[in-house]
């Protein structure tokens, strides 16, 4: 029996593998902030030069023209008094307020100006309305609001390029992660999807075309908060353009991309991509996990769902015997390969041509790209043997509830699983090397991992969290280790009663280049120690209580119970120095 890949893809090669040769070259970020000052300048020149003009020949023939005092005597307006009046008569303020009453002559006069500054302003308002409906206007003035926001982010966040399917289930998971996000999509309709959508964050989104290293750029490729890109576009092309941009300008981010061909993928990885998602491709590994590691599936898939999803129901290792696949597009080659791959035989059918016959399959895949003609074709499998393992493809998250209505025994929801990998790999890096190591694991190996975290977490998909031994993440560890040894096991104990455990297990302890997977309780933590460990939210709050506060570590290693105020712990060493 041959089984898949342990590892979801080939490994990135360091140190000796040959690198694209680089230079340094600065992230282009054209600065938008002018762009519609000079639209209003060029839209408004001339309406802006009437106004002017009606302004001072007005005012100038109020100066010029003469008036008496209330004397009787002639009385010459000055230039300021003419250009006060002229104001408030423009502005049809009405004020009222003048020195003299005016002249016949100066009344026609002014009577010329009103007619003329209210010609002049009707004028210079409705270039201002056509300039505010000016399509390049608004994007300039968008473009502007998005660079300024950008700009204002003080924490790490991820460029997000494409805001379809994919993109609005990665946004969404990253929302309720509480991670910082900034979007790029090529169409506005996907921009004002953005604004309507139901997050807890207002979420920068610009209208552009990723392709070009620009857009990137104003997106905050060039930032150092920038903590990684994610292309999920549904053009590999667009994709593995912004997998150029990334690894040339910046290869310190790290930058992971879907792809639906093979080639595609390829050419992403050769160029340096931290990780490549073919949906249909790693489907096909996860299906014949599924078959033939069932145990090993229930793990993997719990472990990289949205957190608070529930373990799935155990399953038993598929017998095997053909399986068939109806499919319009790549998506049947691909999961065709996989299972061939694996040792199972399949046969490959277009959903044109009517209902297979499944009376001697023992699995049917209803992948075409019409959900309601999967669910047609699902249904008659069904009927004509019950016994079928049977998978269909979800395209569109409307359908959901009518998936899981009719309960097939395996889901393909692209988007899904391309975002559960993507945001695993790119948030938690070091997490998603324990989930290769999953990947290899047998179901024996499997299935007591399985129990013990299903015990402590309990049966929502647990957060991943990640500990830096040091000054900073653990300041009271660091302080402990130097009068005495600190115990892995300890710092997951329960500040409240060391005999609990937090609802929390370390999965992975990394040591320079040395990484222990699943450690035990009784393994030495060291300064420099890179900690990973899955459970629930809760749980890490309350561990961060251990890692940064002394007499709460020094309960958990020793169970003694000491003072937690600078003074108590005076008066308790002065006790213990007198014996007493």
């Amino acid at each position: 029996m041959t089984l898949p890949s342990t590892n979801p893809e080939p490994p990135h090669h360091h140190g000796g593998q040959r690198t694209l040769r680089r230079r340094f070259v600065r992230v282009p970020a054209p600065e938008p902030s002018t762009d519609a000052v000079f639209l209003v300048l060029r839209r408004m020149r001339a309406p802006l030069i009437v106004v002017v003009v009606v302004f001072a020949i007005s005012v100038a023939g109020l100066a010029l023209i003469p008036g008496v005092d209330d004397q009787g005597r002639p009385y010459t307006m000055s230039v300021f008094d003419a250009f006060y009046l002229m104001s408030y008569t423009a502005l049809t303020i009405g004020f009222g307020e003048l020195p003299y009453a005016l002249t016949r002559v100066q009344r026609l006069w002014l009577t010329v100006c009103i007619y003329g500054s209210v010609i002049g302003w009707a004028y210079a308002l409705g270039a201002l309305l056509a300039l505010l409906q000016d399509t390049a206007f608004r994007d300039s003035l968008a473009r502007q609001r998005f660079v300024r926001r950008v700009k204002r982010l003080r924490r790490p966040f991820l460029i997000l390029v494409g805001y379809g399917q994919m993109g609005r289930a990665a946004a969404e998971t990253l929302d309720t992660l509480g991670r910082s996000t900034v979007v790029v999509a090529a169409d506005q309709e996907s921009i004002d999807a953005l604004a309507g959508a139901q997050l807890s964050s207002d979420i920068p989104g610009l209208v552009g075309d990723a392709r070009d290293p620009a857009i990137l750029g104003l997106a905050g490729l060039g930032s150092k908060y920038c903590a990684g890109v994610l292309a999920l576009t549904d053009d590999d092309a667009a994709n593995l353009s912004i997998v150029m941009a990334v690894t040339l300008l910046r290869h310190d981010v790290p930058v992971v991309a879907r792809a639906n061909e093979r080639a595609t993928a390829k050419a992403m990885r050769e160029f340096g991509a931290s990780a490549v998602v073919n949906p249909f491709e790693r489907y096909g590994n996860y299906l014949v996990m599924r078959v033939r590691r069932p145990s090993t599936y229930r793990l993997l898939t719990w472990l990289i769902a949205a957190p608070g999803t529930l373990v799935s129901a155990h399953a038993e290792e598929h017998e095997d015997g053909l399986w068939i696949i109806a499919s319009d597009d790549h998506f049947g080659p691909e999961i065709a390969n996989d299972l061939d791959d694996a040792g199972l035989d399949s046969s490959l059918v277009w959903p044109v041509d009517g209902t297979p016959d499944v009376g001697g399959a023992v699995g049917f895949i209803a992948g075409g790209s019409d959900d309601a003609q999967n669910l047609a074709l699902a249904g008659h499998a069904r009927l004509v043997n019950p016994d079928l393992f049977l998978a269909v493809r979800q395209r569109s998250k409307r359908n959901e509830p009518l998936l899981r209505a009719f309960a097939p025994d395996s889901v393909f929801v692209p988007a899904q699983l391309t975002v559960q990998e993507a945001l695993a790999r790119v948030i938690t890096p070091d997490f998603w090397d324990f989930v290769v190591r999953v990947w290899g694991m047998k179901d024996e190996e499997a299935e007591p991992v399985l129990d013990h975290l299903l015990e402590v977490v309990g049966r929502g998909s647990p957060d991943s969290h990640r500990i830096v031994v040091g000054e900073r993440d653990t300041p009271a560890v660091v302080r402990r280790l130097r009068s005495g040894p600190v115990h892995l096991g300890d710092l997951f104990r329960h500040p409240d009663d060391r005999d609990d455990r937090v609802a929390a297990v370390p999965v992975l302890q990394i040591r320079g280049t040395e990484k222990t997977y699943l450690p035990g309780p009784d393994a030495d933590v060291r300064n420099g120690d890179v900690i990973i460990s899955v459970g629930t939210p809760r749980s890490f709050v309350i561990l961060a209580d251990a890692l940064h506060y002394d007499h709460t570590l020094e309960y958990l290693v020793t169970g003694e119970v000491v003072p937690a105020t600078w003074l108590g712990q005076v008066v308790r060493k002065a006790v213990t120095r007198r014996g007493l």
